[in-house]
């Protein structure tokens, strides 16, 4: 499916909002009442007033003028009223697109996040706001003040508007022949303007490496070739600003000036002098700023609001359908089974992580294997690698080496909508959102009933604390929780989700042994495969099977076993829980 564009988004966003547009106009008809009777009144004072010796004739015609714009004015501020109802709506949306691309990146495999998104989300979608606000403005102004005052120009004088409509309309072809180029230049120099950023912040950034390595010269020429291409972008646009004056020569000052010079000719055609007087005053006060405010609105918020839409659309997801989008055909590959003829649910080989290049290795050719049903549990000193396991498992960091297979697939190959219906990481800060509890506690899982969820609090020892919000309906506000109580909610939601690889890394350490116990015991029972980073022994008891890291030589056991094949394993049981102490056996090996 094709990206959309600027056109498609734009006129989108219009359609839906037809009935609010229809509202803008309606006010704008009104808005332009003095600029189709401004001329046609000027003209009646003149001749039937002023000119003819009747003074209150010609105030009476111009007092007609007055009502007539403060009718104007009064539909101007309703005007602005409707512009926000299109505008507003229309920014949240873009808004809501940009924080999909930015989220879509940072948590898909191998992604980052992306600091250039801040500034799109901040800086650059206030300008979309901005200048799509002023486009609707200048195109409605110019089409309803200009239409007016040609409207009131053929009641007046058809000769004179054909005298006046004729420059208006080849300045308007001037500046429409050139607004491709103009848009084509403003593209350049918003580019310009993030590679800039992108680069001078990357410099700062590193500043002690650059001075260390002596790269001075070259990351300054680098970040100066950005600012010669930005202030070349910058140039041609003034250039541009050019060919806009003169359409507005054209299209605003020619007609005033054919219109004086015709003069003579049109008052010998039976013309009179309020007549010419009124189609200066249409083309003065009516063609000429709609056309001044059409151009410079264009060519400048328009080329904006086009170019930096552009820039936003394109790191936006492609099309909002939840559905991953089909993946490209492949050979087809059978992915390697386990004994039941199912593969693994987990199945890492040869993984290699490390902080950086040149730092030593978390987990080095490090491998696993989890079968559905698998209850793993993660051991080891503070630093060994367990948080950076859980995050390579659920594909949220890419390896250095090695690959990690989730039902028998690389992580890489899983689309990130696929890949967050496969599993469901729980850390120890548990996020909690304001909302109801029910709100929270479906987020996984939208299309659980109001029995799911009060099964699912019993289950893992939540229905006090929900008790005492006040029920599924009862508001959450997340600063008003103890960090436990935050860690209840979340488990709840990823026992409720339909991922079957669940990984709790320290997902339930500020519950008490107790509590903490019913949760394990409900992930336990709960169908599919359970990983749990242990706080505190108890956790490894409980599990099938217990992973010990200490960095050098990881060791998987059950508990009994471990007591005799791993060191570490034992200071851990020592430090974690007097009770447990190794076998005299286990004692005698150890020696």
């Amino acid at each position: 499916m094709s990206r959309p564009g600027v056109r498609q988004v734009t006129w989108r966003a219009l359609r839906a909002r037809r009935r609010k547009l229809a509202r803008l106009g309606g006010w704008s008809l009104v808005e332009s009442l003095p600029a189709l009777l401004a001329g046609y009144l000027v003209a009646r004072a003149v001749d039937e007033g002023f000119l003819a010796g009747r003074l209150l004739n010609g105030l009476a015609w111009l007092g007609v003028l007055a009502v007539a714009v403060l009718v104007g004015a009064a539909a101007t501020g309703r005007t602005y009223r409707s512009l926000g109802a299109v505008v507003e709506p229309f920014r949240d949306e873009v808004a809501a697109q940009v924080v999909r691309g930015a989220l879509r990146d940072a948590t898909r495999a191998g992604g980052r996040p992306d600091s250039v998104a801040v500034t799109r989300l901040t800086h650059q979608m206030e300008i979309v706001r901005d200048t799509f606000a002023g486009l609707l403005m200048v195109t409605r102004g110019f089409l309803f003040s200009a239409g007016a005052a040609v409207l009131g120009l053929l009641a007046l004088a058809p000769v004179a508007a054909a005298l006046a409509v004729a420059p208006l309309v080849a300045g308007l072809v001037v500046f429409l022949a050139a607004l491709p180029a103009m848009v084509t230049h403003q593209r350049a120099y918003v580019r310009a303007g993030e590679q800039l950023g992108q680069c001078a912040a990357t410099a700062l950034a590193g500043h002690r490496d650059v001075l260390a390595c002596g790269a001075q010269t070259r990351v300054t020429a680098e970040v100066a070739r950005w600012v010669s291409a930005q202030a070349a972008a910058e140039r041609m646009l003034a250039r541009m600003a050019a060919i806009r004056s003169l359409s507005l020569g054209i299209g605003g000052w020619l007609p005033l000036l054919v219109l004086m010079v015709t003069a003579p000719w049109l008052v010998e055609r039976g013309l009179t002098a309020g007549a010419v007087l009124g189609a200066l005053i249409y083309v003065s006060t009516g063609l000429q700023p709609a056309l001044h405010t059409l151009v410079q609105g264009l060519g400048g918020g328009g080329l904006r609001y086009a170019v930096t839409l552009e820039n936003i659309l394109r790191t936006c997801p492609v099309s909002d359908d939840p559905r991953p989008p089909t993946p490209a055909a492949r050979t087809p590959r059978r992915p390697p089974t386990g004994p039941t003829g199912r593969p693994p649910a987990v199945e890492v080989r040869g993984l290699t992580f490390g902080y950086g290049p040149r730092a030593r290795p978390v987990l080095e050719n490090f491998s696993l294997t989890l079968a559905d049903r698998d209850h793993l549990a993660v051991v080891g000193p503070s630093g060994a690698g367990k948080s950076t396991l859980a995050a390579l498992i659920a594909g949220l960091v890419p390896p250095q080496a090695g690959t990690v297979r989730l039902a028998g697939t690389t992580v890489p190959e899983i689309e990130p909508a696929a890949l967050a219906r496969m599993r469901v990481l729980v850390p120890q800060e548990a996020y909690v959102f304001t909302g109801s509890l029910a709100d929270n506690l479906r987020y996984l899982r939208r299309d659980a009933d109001d029995h799911t969820l009060e099964v699912a609090l019993d289950a893992l020892g939540a229905r006090p604390l929900a008790t005492r919000l006040g029920g599924l309906g009862a508001p959450v506000a997340p600063a008003l929780l103890s960090a436990g109580e935050r860690q209840l909610i979340a488990a709840v939601r990823a026992w409720l989700a339909p991922a079957p690889l669940v990984v709790l890394d320290e997902a339930t350490c500020h519950l008490d042994p107790a509590l903490e116990a019913t949760v394990e015991a409900a992930f336990a029972r709960r169908p599919g495969t359970l990983v749990v980073i242990a706080h505190r022994i108890s956790s490894a008891l409980r599990a099938g099977r217990v992973l010990v890291l200490d960095g050098d030589a990881p060791v998987v056991g059950t508990h009994e076993q471990l007591l005799a094949r791993s060191a570490t394993y034992r200071v851990l049981v020592g430090c974690w829980d007097d009770s447990v102490v190794p076998s005299p056996a286990a004692s005698a090996r150890q020696g």
